[in-house]
């Protein structure tokens, strides 16, 4: 079940975690995907697998989809135009390039905004602007009881 407040605000507590390549420690340090683990854990339990040690241009030498295959296996895919807050975004940074940055959507509506880590910055919310909106390429949910 997505749009499920507790994603949205576990994901905004982790706003100002530094970017850290590869960490999933709130206010230690977080890439895209240790947000998404990290809040995984907060609100799911423990993490279904470990990823394996990755580089920053992982999975693009071989063409490989890995971050979206992984999504497959833990998430729920769901239609991109079916938007609700806590929503699991997967984006394309380049035409042609494997889909390798993540966010959590955080508003809808008007003024559409998710939450990422990205390289030189922190965990920050963003605007979900025209540009984000071409390079997203895959929405999910995560699979929560009760």
């Amino acid at each position: 079940m997505s749009g499920r407040p507790e994603i949205v605000s576990a994901a905004r507590a982790w706003i100002g975690t530094p970017y850290r390549h590869q960490a999933a420690r709130k206010q230690a340090g977080c890439d895209c995907l240790g947000l998404i683990r990290g809040i995984w854990r907060e609100v799911c339990g423990p993490e279904p697998e470990t990823p394996p040690p990755y580089t920053m241009d992982w999975s693009e030498p071989q063409g490989e989809e890995r971050l979206w295959q992984a999504a497959l296996r833990h998430l729920v895919p769901k239609p991109l135009d079916h938007e609700e807050p806590g929503d699991v975004l997967l984006f394309r940074m380049r035409r042609g390039a494997v889909a390798k940055h993540l966010g959590i959507q955080s508003e809808i509506g008007p003024a559409p905004r998710f939450i990422h880590a990205y390289s030189g910055h922190s965990v920050v919310e963003s605007p979900l602007s025209a540009p984000w909106r071409h390079r997203l390429v895959g929405r999910f949910e995560f699979t929560l009881e009760g």
